[in-house]
């Protein structure tokens, strides 16, 4: 819920991750604004708090064109030495990095990756045959991890993976490792799940999904309402089915 976080609280909430992470996982930490200036603090906070690296997202709302885009990575790389992570998620902020764009911003040494949750197969392809393997992608979408593997994406950053990491694991392993045959098993054993996990806008449904399994993860914040009865009902379902443990 890093968008009602305060500029405070997202930075100590980068701080207390690296804390309890102890460098055992690198820990990406979100830093993306919509406000360059605000996006270049908080990346250099996070490097000072010893991040690994950095998941840059587009500008929303006010958004911006494709010289602007890259622009705005541009300035928020040369502002630190953490290897960054681009997000392009449109659906939530109204701008879409086209491959064009993305293959430029590869030019920037400490650009290395792009989290690529358009939905768009078509245009993750036109990104794999610009970029040649320079930029390493990753899905966004938890429905899409094989397809993007078979693209050449090295992975997911996922939501799946909060409930179900060990899954998530083999799903990615079993490609690279040369089962895609096994990966792509898994990926339709979870669509069911994953389809329950966006039932409602995320992070509703995880934060339930958690709650279910009988960890605590606080209250939402407004805008964000509890999950309808209905649709919790429906994602413990999924969560049983799927061999998940609830309390």
């Amino acid at each position: 819920e890093s968008s009602t976080l305060t500029t405070e609280e997202h930075s100590d909430v980068i701080r207390a991750a690296v804390r309890f992470a102890k460098h055992r996982v690198p820990v990406i930490a979100g830093t993306g604004s919509n406000c360059t200036e605000t996006a270049v603090y908080l990346s250099q906070k996070a490097e000072t708090y010893g991040a690994d690296g950095l998941l840059v997202v587009t500008p929303y709302y006010n958004k911006a064109t494709q010289k602007g885009l890259i622009r705005h990575f541009t300035t928020v790389a040369n502002a630190v030495s953490l290897p960054i992570v681009l997000y392009n998620v449109p659906g939530r902020t109204g701008c879409n990095i086209l491959p064009e764009t993305a293959a430029l911003c590869e030019n920037v040494k400490n650009i290395v990756a792009i989290k690529e949750a358009s939905g768009n197969i078509g245009q993750v392809a036109r990104l794999a045959a610009l970029t040649k393997g320079r930029m390493d992608i990753y899905s966004g979408n938890d429905d899409q991890v094989v397809p993007v593997l078979s693209l050449g994406g090295k992975g997911v950053i996922s939501v799946l993976a909060n409930i179900a990491p060990e899954c998530v694991h083999d799903m990615v392993a079993s490609y690279l490792d040369g089962d895609p045959q096994k990966s792509l098993e898994i990926q339709l054993s979870a669509l069911p799940l994953i389809e329950q996990l966006f039932s409602e806008v995320n992070p509703i449904p995880v934060k339930k999904a958690v709650s279910l399994m009988g960890y605590e993860a606080g209250p939402l914040r407004m805008p964000l309402t509890e999950m309808e009865p209905e649709h919790a009902r429906k994602l413990g379902e999924a969560m049983q089915d799927f061999g998940i443990s609830l309390v």
